[in-house]
């Protein structure tokens, strides 16, 4: 399974929103609104996300009239355990980082500098 890492914060907006419900099926202009994205963002990680098995696309049945018929998206079964697993590992606090990080860290101080005394 994918880590938060392998995901870009856009990427993680999008499956968020679509974990959101995700039996439902969604037009990519209601995620855009939802995530904030460029069609020029949404489409092509919509199109990754949906190579990659996690999300699935379909045509809209029944088009609204003097409209085009919209694709829609929603989670895989895949999809939604890759989301639920990216999500929570994004929340995760830095504390997770490996022990030699953290003790770095405390000696740079809040600025990045290194603390007086610390080498």
């Amino acid at each position: 399974m994918r880590s938060s890492s392998d995901f870009s914060a856009q990427t993680l907006a999008v499956l968020a929103a679509l974990h959101n419900e995700p039996s439902q099926w969604r037009h990519g202009y209601a995620l855009a609104r939802q995530t904030g994205l460029k069609s020029g963002t949404l489409y092509p990680i919509l199109i990754r996300l949906a190579d990659r098995g996690l999300v699935e696309a379909c045509w809209q049945d029944e088009p609204v009239p003097g409209r085009p018929r919209r694709h829609l998206y929603r989670l895989t079964a895949g999809g939604a355990a890759a989301a639920t697993e990216a999500l929570a590992a994004a929340e995760r606090p830095v504390a997770a980082a490996s022990p030699a990080r953290q003790s770095g860290l405390r000696a740079q101080g809040a600025r990045g500098v290194a603390a007086p005394g610390a080498s």
